[in-house]
C-alpha cells in the first residue's frame, strides 16, 4: 500500500510514499526506546537549546515551508507563513521556560523535606491531522522534547511532504536520532502500536469517532491519552456589540485555513437587537472574499483538502437547506472550476435538527442563529455536544464575563477571535476531548509527576 499526497487545488498527484508495515512501526518504537535512555538524561538546557535551533530553521526556511503547505492541503500562503512563524514561536516559548515549568516544587508535609518532581514518560505517539500541519505537531513535540520524552508521529495520510518536512527541521537542529520519528503507516495499525509496551502514552488531534478509537485503545492498554478533538464554537452577538470590529472578526473566525479549523466559528448567535445588522454586513463581507489558487496571496481562500471533504460538506448543506435554511451567498461549488472548492457561504434560518446547527461544518460555511436575548444566546451556545472554543461579543465586560462562566467551552474569548497561543493552556470539553496542550499544563500532560519525601 501507498500513502499519496494529491495538490487539492488541482487534483494532481505530487508524491507517493511507500506504507510501513507493522513491524517496521515497532521497530520504530524500540528505537525511540533506546534513543529516550540518553535523551531524557541530556539536560533541559541542551534540550531548550536545541529547541532554539529548531525555531531559527523554521525562520530560516519559512517560504519553501510554507509553500509546501499550501500545494499539499491548500492553505493560503499568507497563513502558511504565519502557522511555521508560530512553530518557531512554541519551540522558542519552552525553551525559554521549560525549564521553570519542570522545576521541583517544594511542599512542606510530615516529612523533614518533600517536593513534586517531573520526570518525562518515555515514547509519546502522536496522531495529527491535515489542517495544521505543521502546528499541530509542533505543538506537542515542542513541550514533549523539552520535558526529556521522546516523539512517535503518525500525521494524515496527506500530508506526508509535511511531516516529511518536520522531521527534517528536528534533524537539522541536531536532535538525536530516533527522538522525533515519523511514521507511515495507516489509521487501522494505531491501535496496535498504542498498544506496544515501550508507547507510554498518546495524543490525538482529529474527529470525535477517531478519539473515540484512540481512547478506547488506550484505555484498554492503560495508557495516558490527550485528546484535542471537534468543535462547533458558538459565535455570541449581543445587542452591545461593537459591530464595526465584531463583522470583521466574525469573517476571519470562520474562514480561517479555508473553514477547516476545529476552532473556527461555526453558529453565530446573534440577539435580536443586532440581528438585522450584522446579518447584512456579514453576508456582504463573505460575499466579497476571493477563492482560487492558495499560492495567490490576494486570495482569500483556497480548496478543501480533500475531494470527500468537499462532498461532505455539500452534504451538510443541501439537507439544512432541505430542512428549511436559507442559503444567504454561495451555498455550493463555484461552477466547473478544477479542485476542491467550496463558495464562501452563509446560511439563515439555521434551526435544531439540521446538520447546520448540530454537526461541525469544516469548510466555509457559516450557520446564522438568532436569539432572543443573552440567556436565549447562552442556552444555544450550549446546546451542543461539542466544548472546544466560544466567542463573547459585548460592551458590558463584566455582564460577558459572567456569560463566559458559563458557557461550556475549554476557552471563551470576550470581544476576539478564538486562537491559541503558546502561553495558554488549550483543549476542550464534551465531545471535544480532554487534556490540554499549551502552557505550563501542556508540558506536564506527559510526565511522571512523582513525589519524594525525605524522612
Amino acid at each position: 500500500m501507498s500513502l499519496e499526497s494529491i495538490n487539492p487545488a488541482t487534483g494532481e498527484l505530487i508524491e507517493r510514499f511507500s506504507e510501513q508495515s507493522a513491524a517496521e512501526a515497532a521497530a520504530a518504537a524500540a528505537r525511540a526506546h533506546e534513543a529516550f535512555a540518553a535523551w531524557s538524561r541530556s539536560g533541559i538546557t541542551r534540550r531548550g537549546s536545541l529547541l532554539r535551533k529548531a525555531a531559527s530553521i523554521l525562520h530560516a526556511e519559512k517560504n519553501s515551508l510554507a509553500r509546501m503547505m499550501s500545494e499539499e492541503m491548500g492553505k493560503p500562503i499568507l497563513q502558511a507563513l504565519a502557522e511555521v512563524e508560530k512553530c518557531a514561536l512554541v519551540c522558542s516559548y519552552y525553551a525559554e521556560n521549560g525549564e521553570s515549568m519542570l522545576a521541583p516544587e517544594r511542599i512542606a508535609a510530615d516529612g523533614a523535606d518533600s517536593y513534586i518532581r517531573f520526570d518525562p514518560l518515555g515514547v509519546i505517539l502522536a496522531v495529527m491531522p491535515w489542517n495544521f500541519p505543521f502546528w499541530q505537531v509542533f505543538r506537542f513535540a515542542a513541550p514533549a522534547l523539552m520535558a526529556g520524552n521522546v516523539c512517535l508521529l503518525k500525521h494524515a495520510a496527506n500530508v506526508q511532504l509535511c511531516a516529511a518536512g518536520i522531521e527534517e527541521v528536528f534533524r537539522s537542529a541536531g536532535f538525536p536520532e530516533h527522538v522525533f520519528t515519523v511514521l507511515r503507516i495507516a489509521s487501522a495499525q494505531v491501535g496496535a502500536l498504542i498498544g506496544h509496551p515501550l508507547v507510554r502514552a498518546v495524543t490525538l488531534t482529529g474527529s470525535d469517532r477517531a478519539g473515540r478509537e484512540v481512547a478506547a485503545a488506550a484505555g484498554r492498554h492503560l495508557k495516558k491519552v490527550v485528546l484535542e478533538l471537534g468543535g462547533s464554537d458558538p459565535f455570541i452577538v449581543l445587542d452591545d456589540a461593537p459591530l464595526s470590529k465584531c463583522v470583521g472578526a466574525a469573517v476571519s473566525a470562520r474562514m480561517v485555513n479555508n473553514g477547516q479549523s476545529c476552532i473556527a466559528a461555526k453558529r453565530f448567535i446573534v440577539t435580536r437587537g443586532v440581528y438585522d445588522r450584522f446579518e447584512k454586513a456579514f453576508v456582504a463581507a463573505v460575499g466579497a472574499l476571493r477563492t482560487g489558487s492558495p499560492l495567490d496571496e490576494s486570495n482569500d481562500l483556497g480548496p478543501l483538502a480533500r475531494e470527500d471533504l468537499l462532498e461532505e460538506l455539500e452534504r451538510q448543506v443541501r439537507e439544512s437547506v432541505r430542512l428549511g435554511a436559507r442559503v444567504l451567498c454561495g451555498g455550493g461549488r463555484p461552477g466547473k472550476k478544477p479542485g476542491n472548492y467550496f463558495q464562501p457561504t452563509v446560511l439563515a434560518g439555521v434551526t435544531p435538527g439540521m446538520p447546520a446547527y448540530g454537526e461541525e461544518l469544516f469548510g466555509p460555511v457559516a450557520a446564522l442563529i438568532a436569539a432572543v436575548d443573552a440567556e436565549d444566546a447562552l442556552r444555544i451556545a450550549n446546546d451542543t455536544a461539542f466544548g472546544l472554543g466560544a466567542a463573547i461579543w459585548s460592551a458590558d465586560r463584566d455582564g460577558a464575563e459572567k456569560l463566559a462562566a458559563r458557557v461550556e467551552a475549554g476557552s471563551v474569548f470576550i470581544n476576539g477571535m478564538v486562537k491559541s497561543d503558546p502561553r495558554l493552556p488549550f483543549g476542550g470539553v464534551k465531545m471535544s476531548g480532554f487534556g490540554r496542550e499549551l502552557s505550563s499544563y501542556g508540558i506536564k500532560e506527559f510526565v511522571n509527576i512523582k513525589t519524594v519525601v525525605i524522612n
